[in-house]
């Protein structure tokens, strides 16, 4: 019977995306099709997955026809914007895929400084259209990245203290829940869902439109690295904690820890960077700032001036290459002092090779004054965001550097506060049921986040991403 019973469930799926395939404007690629090599990988090498067709969207009509086959056959669903998520959940073994990667247009509205925003577009689609205007959303920081995803779960970059995460600077949304309803969600239309829309990832619906308000840019931001070799990293590190106590919302620091690739050009020893962006017309006042930091910390290297905004979004572009094997922890924390510091230099001085990076994302500022309820994004109050990332291509390394990330977040655990960012998350969270995307989000708006579910997607065709899952049974 059971024989009989996957036989007709094959016929039935076969049947359902022969219909399928006839109503899109975009394309369905299945095993056979030459395409689908390249159509179903994601950025992440280590996501490997053979999903039994691959629908790349034409237009927002095909997300309905899509939903309708995954209700009929109980196909899996993975919705794929850039593709660059490191969890690779825009892909999934034996199920369907809905590419929206060619929905990417991108409309700016100078005069009111809005900027609507299709599925598919990454960073790049928006700061080319926007930088025209000397405009920019304040989005992440490497262009090649979908902008739904990383909307959705939060949105860190090189603004987030000027302007706020890129979910703080929504305006609104459209999206098609999984019953097929077309909805608006803002503050004062379906506002419970606009609330669990900025920062509950993809787990209410496929999101169509994104508007977003832009900031004000100068034609060419001061933009700068210091950078330091390992024996004036500690002294750096401090000074940098010091810095940071009073700066002025118009500075974005990030501090990095890498093993350069070759064609950087700065050797294979590791480097501590501190990068920063001044997003004020006033360089002066910038530059005032950072003579204070190399004051405490004079740079061995340093490369600062006015740079385009392009160049800037897009300048470790190189370092993420399609098909780099991913791993990623993630800590928040307030504390960067002594005891601190030496742990993190204790893992940081065993970076020696290409492939790891280590970047502390200084928050506060209008990302910090946003009140903690107002969106579901996890932690508002830590000064910091530790992220250690891979970006590997031999599979070999798997193994040791998946280590080395989860022993860098163990070490530093004493000083982590609550809340996790789930764009800085790997795919072993969704292994872990919704215990994990609770200790992500806390009691409180996890409980908020599962109503919505049970709402919107009460069989839970939306769970491959950090899953809500429903109180009730999930589907599949």
């Amino acid at each position: 019977m059971s024989t009989v019973h996957e036989n007709t469930r094959e016929l039935a799926v076969q049947q359902a995306l022969h219909e399928l395939r006839g109503k899109l404007s975009g394309s369905l690629i299945e095993p056979h099709d030459p395409l689908y090599e390249e159509a179903r990988r994601v950025w992440n090498g280590m996501v490997d997955l053979r999903p039994r067709a691959v629908v790349r969207a034409g237009a927002m009509p095909d997300i309905d026809a899509v939903l309708d086959a995954v209700r009929r056959t109980g196909l899996a669903l993975a919705v794929r914007g850039g593709g660059h998520n490191v969890a690779g959940h825009g892909t999934v073994d034996g199920g369907l895929v809905l590419d929206l990667g060619q929905l990417k247009r991108v409309q700016v509205y100078a005069g009111s400084k809005l900027v609507t925003v299709e599925p598919g577009a990454t960073l790049a689609d928006v700061d080319r259209e926007t930088a025209a205007h000397n405009l920019a959303v304040p989005l992440g920081v490497i262009s090649g990245t979908g902008v739904a995803g990383l909307t959705l779960g939060g949105g860190v970059g090189w603004l987030t203290r000027s302007s706020g995460l890129s979910l703080d600077n929504l305006e609104c949304v459209d999206i098609v829940t999984a019953t097929g309803e077309h909805l608006h969600a803002a503050a004062h239309e379906n506002p419970e869902l606009f609330w669990g829309l900025r920062g509950g990832g993809g787990n209410f619906g496929v999101v169509t439109s994104f508007t977003f308000h832009a900031r004000a840019l100068p034609p060419a931001p001061l933009g700068g690295n210091l950078f330091y070799r390992r024996e004036h990293w500690r002294n750096a590190l401090l000074a940098f904690a010091d810095w940071t106590r009073n700066l002025p919302d118009e500075m974005n620091p990030i501090v990095s820890f890498l093993v350069f690739p070759a064609e950087f050009g700065m050797g294979s020893d590791p480097w501590m960077i501190i990068g920063f962006a001044w997003v004020a017309e006033d360089h002066g006042a910038g530059l005032a700032l950072v003579d204070r930091l190399r004051a405490g910390a004079p740079p061995d290297e340093e490369e600062v001036g006015p740079t385009s905004w392009l160049d800037w979004q897009s300048a470790m572009d190189s370092v993420f290459p399609k098909g780099s094997r991913g791993y990623w922890k993630n800590v928040s924390f307030s504390r960067l002092d002594e005891e601190s510091v030496d742990v993190l230099l204790g893992f940081a001085s065993e970076l020696a090779w290409e492939g790891t990076g280590i970047d502390i994302h200084h928050m506060e500022g209008a990302f910090g004054r946003v009140p903690d309820d107002a969106t579901a994004f996890p932690n508002r109050s830590a000064r910091y965001w530790l992220n250690v990332y891979g970006f590997w291509r031999d599979p070999s390394e798997d193994e040791r550097l998946t280590a080395f990330a989860r022993k860098a977040h163990g070490l530093m655990q004493p000083f982590a506060e609550h809340g996790e960012y789930v764009n800085f998350l790997g795919a072993e969270v969704g292994l872990k049921g919704p215990d994990a995307a609770r200790a992500a989000y806390g009691p409180e708006k996890f409980q908020r986040l599962s109503a919505l579910k049970d709402r919107y997607d009460p069989h839970n065709i939306f769970r491959l991403n950090h899953n809500i899952p429903p109180t009730q049974a999930p589907r599949g």
